[in-house]
């Protein structure tokens, strides 16, 4: 197979807390390990689906790869370039290459601007436009690959709905012809329907331009929906990865397994769910040595508790953090 477009290998982010007036006297510190760790790949053309729950460290990671935020270690490879090493010329030169739709499509986009003003500006910092009449053709060509007319330029964000301000969010991140999108839960504040709408978008515009996705949710049926793989993360760490219909219908991972089963089936002649883990989601603050699962896994052993699980290949292309496959 050729060579991923994007590979992150054991990407890091340490934050450091102080704490209250008496800790700091003390000189005492407590660390976040937001991401700890973290490797994957993605392939041109493909959607690799980033799922966890809230705090997991999954949006700290797809800002850690555009570099809005920098690792405490690890390392960023795009078409086998270390992302890392690039000067701040090249980084920002790259940054076209490498774009980013948030979650919320209303504060991310300026209201103060037009939605001319806000297309225009990428092709204003990048150069790719000589002139204001190119500039606005182009602002209409994009507006038209995400389902919006021309009446719509001169608008400003207030005036659109969730829906179409996410369209606009879209279609700015395709301004300046990126290989790799990022997408941050671009749909979870988007009704269901409307995010039927916005996932279908998203898919049109990847077949036409190939376009390389890490789509990140913490909605299982989003991620199947427009994924080809899963990495699934817990606590900093990714624990279980593969192809979607091989994380959906054969998970090795508990946490995998208690992620599915939370899932309402709306067929009574379903199995039940296959695993259910109790207690609270482990912190991300000093975490204990072991697998960040241990206290709540049914499926603990004493070695859980001491040794953290590689992610080994089990299978082709389906990797597991576990000590008890």
């Amino acid at each position: 197979m050729s060579e991923p477009l994007l590979e992150v290998k054991g990407l890091v982010k340490h934050f450091t807390l102080n704490g209250d007036l008496v800790s700091r006297i003390a000189g005492k510190t407590q660390t976040v390990k937001a991401v700890d760790g973290v490797s994957f790949y993605i392939h041109q053309g493909e959607t690799l689906g980033l799922v966890g729950e809230s705090g997991c460290g999954k949006s700290t990671t797809g800002r850690l790869i555009t570099r809005l935020i920098e690792p405490t270690a690890g390392d960023i490879n795009l078409r086998g370039e270390d992302m890392l090493a690039f000067s701040p010329k090249r980084m920002r030169e790259t940054r076209k290459d490498v774009q980013l739709v948030f979650q919320d499509p209303y504060s991310s986009l300026n209201p103060r601007k037009t939605i001319m003003d806000i297309l225009s500006r990428p092709l204003e910092v990048h150069n790719l436009a000589d002139n204001w009449h190119e500039k606005r053709e182009r602002v209409l060509e994009l507006l038209n690959l995400v389902g919006m007319g021309s009446e719509h330029i001169d608008r400003y964000p207030h005036e659109f709905s969730g829906g179409q301000r996410q369209r606009i969010a879209i279609a700015r991140a395709l301004s300046v012809t990126p290989d790799l999108v990022i997408g941050d839960e671009p749909v979870s504040a988007l009704d269901v329907s409307i995010q039927a709408q916005i996932l279908n978008l998203l898919r049109e515009l990847q077949e036409k331009f190939s376009l390389t996705y890490l789509f990140i949710a913490h909605d299982l049926a989003v991620i199947r929906h427009i994924s080809d793989r899963v990495a699934v993360m817990y606590v900093g760490k990714i624990v279980e990865s593969g192809p979607v219909e091989t994380i959906f219908n054969e998970p090795l991972h508990p946490y995998t397994k208690a992620l599915l089963a939370a899932v309402p089936e709306a067929d009574p002649k379903k199995p039940p769910p296959r695993l259910t883990l109790e207690g609270e989601v482990a912190t991300p603050i000093d975490p204990p040595p072991g697998c960040r699962l241990n206290g709540r896994c049914p499926l603990a052993t004493s070695i859980c508790g001491e040794v953290e699980p590689p992610l080994l290949e089990v299978a082709t292309n389906h990797q597991v953090a576990c000590h008890n496959l």
